[in-house]
């Protein structure tokens, strides 16, 4: 029979880091906590924690046994503030998962409207990891909306609602010694220079990489990234050429750090919000769904957006995708 006290020592220990801190949260001793770990350890046959140097690091089943305990003490904590609060007073969870391909700043745009709700009050808790992983807990319920660059794959067997927030072209960018370097009109000008592009995760790879081929343009691919933000941290860096949706392409260039070369509208990106039937309903996931439409992407089609201002138009003499160069200064 697991003993749930001693499950709570492990859990603390592995909360604060340290025996020590586990001390002066549960006011006990160093030698009844460690004594309670290692007859958890003896009950369950494995060890939870390995020292490296002066520290504990959880093992790898110590980490598979975190991953169950964490919601068991998290949702007691949780009960045990609203029991305490007054009525109306305690914030309801919001836990979201977030695909890794999807760029922060897109995530960011999404949930802001969640923050501002007060009937009732809502607590974020967001979770980056493979889209795969996240469907996995949503379909039984540990997550209450996972937002992802598509809905859920056909081979998934997973009973859910994708909910198309909207779409968008892409822009490129690069620092300003790489685009000086890049001669000549968009998109001609990323021929021979170094590109970043999102990994075989990513839906928009396949679009990106064949827009590319038929508008003859031959870079060179030094980098795949899953992460979109470890993307964008190389290319801030001037490793290459990377690409981000259109719809933050202003908040990119006003960091003045990188200087947009071009968009198309050619190649587009969508994002998805996934939830399951019995959660759609949950106010954040509505303000998430009601409010991308209008303020992230105010245009439902993202081929009949307008020309933004000093985007010049370029009109090569072979067809080619619709695109857009910004005229260097």
């Amino acid at each position: 029979m697991l003993n749930y006290r001693q499950l709570h020592y492990f859990w603390m220990v592995a909360r604060t880091g340290s025996i020590a801190r586990a001390c002066e949260q549960l006011n006990l001793t160093a030698p009844t906590i460690s004594g309670q770990l290692a007859l958890l350890e003896q009950g369950l046959g494995m060890r939870l924690f390995q020292r490296v140097g002066r520290h504990l690091e959880l093992s790898e089943a110590g980490r598979r046994v975190l991953a169950y305990a964490e919601p068991m003490f998290e949702a007691g904590a949780a009960l045990e503030a609203m029991i305490r609060s007054e009525p109306g007073q305690q914030p309801m969870p919001f836990r979201v998962g977030v695909a890794d391909v999807v760029p922060k700043s897109i995530v960011y745009r999404l949930l802001a409207p969640t923050m501002q709700l007060n009937a009732p009050p809502l607590r974020l808790n967001c979770r980056e990891d493979k889209l795969e992983r996240l469907l996995a807990d949503l379909a039984i319920q540990r997550l209450d909306l996972v937002i992802s660059d598509s809905p859920v794959p056909a081979q998934l067997d997973i009973t859910s609602r994708a909910i198309k927030l909207g779409e968008c072209g892409i822009a490129f960018f690069a620092t300003e010694s790489l685009a000086t370097a890049c001669a000549g009109a968009f998109p001609m000008c990323l021929n021979g220079a170094p590109m970043l592009i999102p990994g075989p995760q990513s839906v928009v790879r396949g679009r990106l990489l064949r827009w590319l081929e038929d508008a003859r343009v031959a870079c060179r691919i030094v980098g795949e990234f899953d992460d979109s933000a470890l993307m964008q941290a190389f290319g801030l860096a001037g490793s290459g050429v990377f690409v981000a949706p259109r719809v933050i392409a202003d908040d990119l260039v006003a960091q003045g750090q990188v200087r947009l070369l071009g968009v198309t509208d050619a190649v587009t990106e969508s994002f998805f919000a996934i939830s399951v039937d019995r959660r759609v309903n949950h106010p954040g996931t509505v303000a998430v769904t009601e409010t991308a439409p209008e303020g992230l992407f105010p245009f439902p089609d993202a081929t009949r957006q307008p020309t933004p201002p000093l985007l010049k138009k370029t009109l090569p003499s072979t067809p080619t995708p619709p695109c857009w160069g910004y005229p260097r200064p």
